[in-house]
């Protein structure tokens, strides 16, 4: 129930309405030794991430409070009340893309504060805005690095989420794309030895997720420098996008697929600035207009479906501003500090 406070005069007005003079009047029928005089004595306020959780840890008491060990990349993570208060605007509530720029300027800075806020998390140059999930993310990633090194085969970490893999394995069957999987040794950590052994001139990327699908953090550089030094890309998957907010962005990674679900939207991925003709998904661009007033736009769009047809860098054509904004929404409201508390939690 909203609390919707009155003026002095409205109360007046309430309390002509009824017949009574004051405030007062209305409680006589209770004994003065009965009326409260003193303010009550309660905590201090609480944070909307208290309130909930007390309130979580009360009605708990009702009931047996089931632990979720779910997990495999389905984590309870706190929500904001607002980012739902903001989505649910009719100036947002919108899937369709925005084409034209000149009346969905709200929308596109939207796009483009989501994209900013999606390198600085995973360290990458440019990012998009437009893939269904992690697994769709990384296989999409395996196929710009196909695009760009001209080579049909990749090797994929068995310590990558197994789903991930499977769309992946969906995706190679139909497009041509040889996909090779290594193992992993005793630590749950993928078997460098085996990732450099099985680099060939014919391999396009080196996929790894980290933390990995057994919560491991993998050797980035070790991996990195290998993949490079046979003319190969190096894909990091990110399957808990609050992760970042306690460990190292990828920066080695030459392609990152992120799922970002605990952000509230799907997740995009990114990349280095000189691939992004071959990132498939929605990019929103800062320009100027003819009055050199700060706009934005759907840049490069040259590469999408809608436009290239069977020549696109992906099929994939459903927009996703609506989930970019709840995670802009969500991230701005958090700040570095939140997001780490988030990851620690």
């Amino acid at each position: 129930m909203r609390y919707l406070p009155k003026s002095p005069a409205e109360r007046q007005e309430m309390l002509a309405a009824i017949g009574a003079k004051s405030i007062d009047e209305l409680f006589e029928s209770i004994p003065e030794k009965y009326r409260l005089r003193d303010a009550l004595k309660l905590p201090g306020p609480f944070s909307e991430a208290e309130v909930i959780s007390y309130f979580k840890e009360r009605a708990n008491e009702n009931s047996l409070g089931y632990t979720s060990f779910l997990g495999a990349g389905v984590y309870q993570h706190l929500r904001s009340v607002i980012t739902d208060t903001i989505l649910l605007r009719g100036e947002f509530l919108t899937s369709y893309t925005p084409y034209q720029a000149e009346i969905t300027q709200g929308t596109l800075q939207a796009i483009f504060e989501f994209q900013t806020l999606m390198c600085q998390l995973t360290g990458q140059e440019v990012a998009n805005a437009s893939m269904y999930d992690g697994a769709t993310a990384t296989t999409e990633a395996a196929l710009m690095a196909e695009r760009l090194t001209g080579r049909g085969r990749v090797l994929v970490a068995r310590s990558v989420h197994p789903e991930y893999r499977e769309v992946l394995q969906t995706y190679a069957k139909n497009s041509g794309l040889h996909v090779e999987e290594i193992g992993y040794t005793k630590t749950g950590a993928v078997d460098v030895v085996a990732v450099k052994n099985a680099l060939k001139d014919d391999v396009a990327a080196v996929i790894v997720q980290s933390p990995n699908f057994f919560g491991v953090l993998e050797t980035l550089p070790g991996i990195a420098e290998a993949a490079h030094a046979r003319g190969a890309l190096l894909v990091v998957a990110i399957a808990e996008g609050v992760s970042l907010g306690a460990v190292k962005p990828p920066a080695e990674a030459d392609i990152v697929a992120m799922e970002a679900q605990s952000f509230g939207l799907p997740p995009s991925y990114g990349s280095r600035e000189k691939f992004v003709r071959q990132m498939p998904g929605r990019l929103a661009g800062e320009t100027t207009d003819t009055e050199g007033q700060r706009g934005f736009v759907l840049t490069l769009a040259t590469r999408e479906q809608h436009i290239r047809r069977e020549k696109a860098t992906s099929n994939i054509c459903t927009n996703q501003a609506l989930c970019a904004l709840a995670a802009t929404v969500h991230l701005a409201l958090l700040g570095k500090e939140g997001l780490r508390e988030m990851a620690e939690q």
